[in-house]
Formats: structure tokens, sequence, C-alpha cells
């Protein structure tokens, strides 16, 4: 993932809208990673995976007899976002 400097990212703001089209963008102050930047089309990619993981992760669950009721299974998902 490319990284760039806060003062790069503010002083070149378009530029870094147009790049995290293409790829997540690590932000980084003081040579320290503070933030990544990515598109919004990514962004819901990456949450529909995690939805599709934690689905494969019930089914096996169910499959072993170890299910839980809706209510908890729901409460447990909105923690964890």
């Amino acid at each position: 993932m490319k990284a760039i400097a806060a003062k790069e990212a503010k002083d070149h703001f378009g530029e870094m809208l147009d790049t995290v089209q293409r790829e997540p963008l690590t932000i980084e102050k003081h040579g320290r990673a503070v933030a990544v930047v990515m598109s919004t089309q990514h962004y819901q990619q990456m949450k529909l995976e995690r939805l599709r993981a934690r689905l494969a992760v019930g089914e096996t669950q169910l499959d072993r007899g170890e299910g839980i009721d809706g209510e908890t299974f729901f409460a447990e998902l909105l923690n964890q976002q």
C-alpha cells in the first residue's frame, strides 16, 4: 500500500482522492501511519467480505449444533463494527 505524508495529502488533496479510487493510501505523520484512505467502493467491498466471513462462521457453528439465537447474534455483530 502506498504511503504519503500528511502534509502532502493536505497540499494535494484532489490528487489523493484520485489515487484512492485505484488503491487505498496510508497517511503518515512524522513517519508513523495514522490513517488509511480508500474509495467508498473498496470500503463497501471490505464490509461485505467481513459479513460473508461472519456468516460462514455461523453456518459452521450451526452445522456443529452450536447455534445461538438471532438477538444474540445481531448484538455481537453490531459490537464488532
